[in-house]
């Protein structure tokens, strides 16, 4: 080690966040509300600009709901429902449609399933909006243009070796836990020796990040997601902003083109092939990327985790790699935030691999499904194999035309709707579970253990204890009558505190006793549970959630709800549960702690 690179000194801290992408900050950012500090580095010194993720799905946004992020600031960032609404498959951008597609679920229905419908926003506008509350925040510190070097782990600690890029100063962190958040070519993951499981890549692919208005191109054909068909640049247009902000990323041939042998020039042309008519447009930046998933074979070691991109990567077709990240962080940090507030065992941190990895693989498996399928269908189209992109162009064309292939065209287009309708994958997952979704598309709300709580939408009783939320913003749903959007105001989701269980029972009445004794139970040892009853704390405002309850959750025959703290059942309990079997599910959950011994029931 040379005099420069010496270690300048040492850092106690009890959460070292690595990595400053939308994962990372969000994962400082709950931490900060559970009254955990942290340090969070990122190795860069400005954030990238080029777009990359481009949606929030309902779950993600239900996540920053329970944190008091303000989701309706968010919405006034990035894309308006309005443009969103659809994907396009066209011939090019001013050719002709050959079908199309609602892009994701925002039809005022989703909102009978979820608070919070999908939005489009750009992942750096989303970074952007989370790293500005944190620059207040006393529990965050944040350095910029820091690297991860190392680390090793010894008694319950971990001493990570950070450092300065610019002066190669180096420090030593020492840390109770390190969460990696440093994507897809993890540092810290390699640094644990820990491998992946996955495909190796089957397409190349190459993004272009573009400016140009393209508003006057579309016309009143808007949509988020413009598949392209053209044989010179295969692939899809992701509308950020129609009338500056665009992506296109396309599939190419790299025999014909070399990634290292690509240019603005050919970028350009690529982008003006998509377009089909010459616009002025600049180009910000091309990459190429392989099409491919791995998920971590661990997702901790230790005392160090595996969050968002560092523990999974899969293609973009679906939405599903930010969105899986943010559902990471929100399973892993009220865990993290239990044991070091000394209300849960360090055993709760063995559930975060079990519950989460799981769902990576169905989402990387599902994200590949749809790449094959949707790049699969735009090679039926007459144009693969052909050298000459005229000559695949007039073939294209009379593909388009032929009647013989009307039924197969729009057969094929129908067939990519669970690439783009990805509900059941966004809610619908199932902790502990090894199901596998056999269509992506169709969610069914769960009553079970791990199941995330299904939405209602509900109101205050007369009297009662007002819910502790801002009301939900369903305004941007222009389909809405004033009525619609009082009667959508709060959601069953909005009765989980952050560090609380929460009982949500039929009747006040038959569970107050038990609520009594959980409380003394638990007197002093930080853990809470909170009771929330249908028929003195609040009612449902649509009556076909009010038959959900009674039915599906039972609570027509007495049945109750056990929710953790990140809005998921811990327990489905059947009429007239005894305490020790409500004692028992959160012990269970939280490990089985000494106090309950002292506890004489």
């Amino acid at each position: 080690m040379t005099q420069s690179q010496h270690v300048e000194h040492t850092v106690e801290v009890p959460v070292l966040i690595v990595g400053g992408g939308p994962t990372g900050l969000l994962t400082a950012y709950m931490l900060s509300k559970l009254g955990v500090q942290s340090l969070l580095i990122e190795k860069y010194p400005e954030r990238l600009e080029a777009p990359k993720a481009h949606a929030l799905c309902p779950r993600s946004l239900e996540i920053c709901r329970q944190y008091d992020l303000d989701t309706k600031a968010l919405r006034k960032l990035g894309s308006p429902r309005e443009d969103a609404y659809w994907v396009n498959f066209v011939t090019n951008l001013s050719g002709e449609r050959i079908g199309f597609l609602p892009y994701e679920r925002m039809d005022k229905e989703v909102l009978e399933h979820t608070p919070e419908m999908i939005h489009n926003i750009p992942q750096p506008d989303f970074e952007a909006f989370v790293a500005d509350i944190l620059e207040d925040d006393p529990l965050v510190e944040m350095k910029k243009n820091v690297a991860f070097i190392t680390c090793e782990q010894d008694n319950g600690t971990v001493k990570s070796t950070i450092e300065e890029r610019s002066t190669r100063t180096q420090w030593q962190v020492t840390s109770r836990y390190v969460i990696a958040c440093d994507g897809a070519k993890s540092l810290v993951r390699d640094t644990l020796g820990i491998g992946c499981d996955g495909e190796e890549g089957y397409e190349t692919m190459m993004t272009i990040h573009f400016k140009a208005d393209l508003r006057p191109v579309v016309g009143s054909r808007v949509g988020m997601l413009h598949w392209i068909t053209d044989p010179a640049c295969s692939g899809f247009i992701i509308a950020y902003d129609l009338a500056g902000n665009q992506v296109l990323i396309s599939n190419f041939d790299s025999k014909k083109h070399p990634a290292d042998s690509w240019s603005q020039e050919l970028a350009r042309d690529t982008v003006l092939a998509a377009i089909g008519q010459d616009i002025p447009l600049e180009i910000l930046s091309y990459r190429p990327w392989i099409l491919s998933r791995k998920v971590a074979q661990k997702y901790k070691s230790g005392n160090v985790f595996l969050v968002g991109d560092a523990a999974h990567s899969f293609p973009p077709t679906g939405g599903l790699g930010l969105n899986s990240g943010l559902a990471d962080a929100h399973n892993v940090a009220y865990k993290i935030a239990a044991v070091l507030n000394k209300w849960a065992d360090s055993s709760i941190l063995e559930s975060y691999q079990s519950e989460r990895r799981h769902i990576a693989l169905v989402n990387s498996a599902q994200s590949v499904k749809n790449g094959k399928r949707i790049f699969s269908f735009l090679k039926t189209l007459g144009t693969a194999g052909i050298e000459d992109v005229e000559e695949a162009r007039a073939n294209l064309k009379r593909s388009v035309h032929n009647p013989a292939k009307q039924e197969m065209i729009a057969r094929e287009v129908e067939s990519q709707r669970e690439h783009f309708d990805n509900l059941e994958i966004h809610i619908g997952y199932v902790y502990s579970s090894s199901d596998i979704p056999a269509n992506a598309s169709s969610f069914t709300p769960k009553f079970v253990k791990g199941a995330r709580l299904p939405h209602a939408w509900i109101k205050s009783r007369p009297g009662a204890a007002k819910i502790a939320r801002p009301a939900v913003d369903v305004s941007y749903v222009k389909e809405f009558s004033v009525k619609d959007i009082e009667a959508r105001q709060y959601s069953t989701l909005d009765l989980i505190e952050l560090n609380s269980f929460t009982l949500i029972v039929p009747s006040r009445a038959k569970w107050l006793r038990c609520h009594e004794m959980l409380e003394r139970a638990f007197n002093g040892s930080g853990v809470r549970v909170h009771l929330w009853s249908a028929d003195q704390d609040f009612e449902f405002t649509m009556q076909a959630h009010r038959e959900l309850f009674e039915r599906d959750a039972g609570f027509s025959k007495g049945d109750a709800l056990l929710i953790r703290p990140d809005q998921h059942i811990a327990a489905h309990f059947t009429p007239d549960p005894t305490f020790n079997d409500v004692l028992s599910a959160i012990s269970g959950f939280i490990n089985p702690l000494k106090m309950f011994n002292r506890y004489e029931r």
